[in-house]
């Protein structure tokens, strides 16, 4: 999977985590987008990095979208804390 299809990746991640952590965000929607992009690459490098579970190739990877899903929601609520509301 290439660069264009992390970031497609982290939006839509972006997207689910700010579902399931709904509230006002400091940086708004493009803050959001932004932490979802983010939380993708940061939770693929850490999920390859520390749990041995090598990036796949492939964006249909269930592995691969809860890494970024869950390095969405870490991010956000880092922002949220350092920020914001919460």
């Amino acid at each position: 999977m290439g660069i264009i299809g992390w970031i497609v990746l982290g939006l839509l991640a972006g997207a689910i985590a700010k579902f399931l952590l709904p509230g006002r965000d400091p940086g708004g929607l493009f803050g959001t987008t932004v932490i979802g992009v983010a939380g993708a690459f940061v939770g693929g490098w850490l999920s390859a990095k520390f749990l041995d579970k090598p990036i796949s190739n492939q964006f249909f990877d269930a592995a691969t979208w809860g890494a970024a899903i869950g390095g969405s929601l870490v991010l956000l609520i880092v922002y949220r804390i350092l920020f914001g509301n919460l």
